[in-house]
């Protein structure tokens, strides 16, 4: 396979640019980046391109191969014809900052937006315990390597400028869902916080951004769809609606408390970025709102007869399963356990 291929590589700044054809060495067994470091050494010495791991696991060289989103480092040359033209290009939603180099600040301000983890304040972080199946649940999201090769190809962002502020992206859709999974986070409007604030609904699950990840995460099916899911399931079922309004008729009067539950909803920003609130606005700041009242685990939506339990009409949001069994007591006890907190007590030394 040895011997020169045709490329042709965009050069240019934010002030414009075009495409430049090259002839580049190409050995067996090499990736498209280390034609660009061949490029680099040869004939191009200014090119810019962003790397760092060439490993596939730092996400760094995103670029658009041949049209498609791709990782540099992880497409081998051999995938292309000897006769054929390798186009590459910057990725295409971001700004360009020169040659195949753009500015992808927008995910790290999504980013910043997005509520994180929050943990239960009455139990200390060594002894936070879960479940096998709890970890696995989410285990996928977490392979995420920040490439927002999603992000680029998403047409939400891609082809329409005015979204972006309103729509945080795949990426974020996934974080979300990771969190709303997890059975020590805290934070119980995560789905109302995706819809409100998010741009959920703005997704019409096209399976573009499953199409590019290379780490191969079900991002459609196994986050957004499940997501869009609960987000309807609560707000639109009209039975769950009218169960709620039989079931509970009179109870918020009663409690003295005077606001309905749409009211609650509304405070929602208060959990990130984007409120108008001083104070909340800076406990998104620092990533954890300790303030809020934690939540009590509540009946599983269905019984063993996959048939809808009478909680589901009677609560006000959607009942979740708990995630230690009814006969569990939690925290689980220590010296079950192979881990140990460097805080936990220590058994007494052994006298000689």
């Amino acid at each position: 396979m040895g011997g020169k291929r045709q490329f042709r590589v965009w050069r240019g700044d934010e002030q414009g640019g075009q495409l430049e054809d090259y002839q580049v060495e190409v050995n067996e067994g090499e990736v498209v980046l280390d034609v660009i470091h061949r490029l680099q050494a040869t004939e191009a010495p200014d090119l810019a391109c962003r790397w760092n791991c060439k490993a596939g696991k730092c996400g760094s060289c995103s670029m658009e191969i041949n049209g498609m989103p791709r990782l540099g480092c992880m497409t081998r040359m051999s995938t292309f014809e000897e006769t054929e033209t390798v186009t590459i290009t910057p990725l295409r939603t971001f700004p360009i900052i020169r040659d195949l180099v753009t500015d992808v600040s927008f995910n790290y301000e999504k980013a910043r937006e997005t509520p994180a983890f929050a943990p239960p304040t009455d139990v200390p972080p060594g002894d936070y315990r879960m479940q096998q199946v709890d970890v696995e649940r989410s285990q996928e999201f977490r392979k995420c390597i920040e490439c927002f090769l999603c992000q680029n190809t998403c047409h939400v962002v891609r082809d329409h400028e005015d979204n972006k502020g309103a729509f945080s992206g795949p990426r974020y859709f996934i974080r979300a869902t990771e969190l709303d999974m997890h059975p020590l986070d805290t934070k119980s409007d995560r789905k109302e916080y995706a819809q409100a604030a998010q741009g959920l609904g703005y997704c019409n699950i096209t399976k573009c951004c499953t199409e590019v990840c290379p780490e191969h995460i079900k991002i459609t099916d196994n986050a957004i769809i499940p997501m869009k899911e609960r987000v309807v399931d609560r707000r639109y079922d009209p039975i769950v609606r009218l169960g709620s309004k039989i079931f509970r008729r009179g109870q918020n009067d009663a409690s003295g408390s005077g606001k309905r539950q749409d009211e609650t909803l509304s405070t929602v920003h208060s959990h990130a970025g984007a409120s108008h609130d001083a104070h909340a606005e800076a406990e998104a700041e620092r990533g954890v709102n300790w303030h809020r009242q934690v939540p009590q685990p509540q009946a599983p939506a269905t019984d063993a007869r996959g048939r809808l339990a009478i909680s589901e009409f009677t609560f006000d949001r959607a009942a979740a399963p708990s995630p230690f069994g009814d006969d569990v007591k939690f925290p689980l006890p220590a010296d079950t356990l192979n881990y140990a907190h460097p805080d936990q007590q220590q058994p007494p030394a052994r006298q000689d």
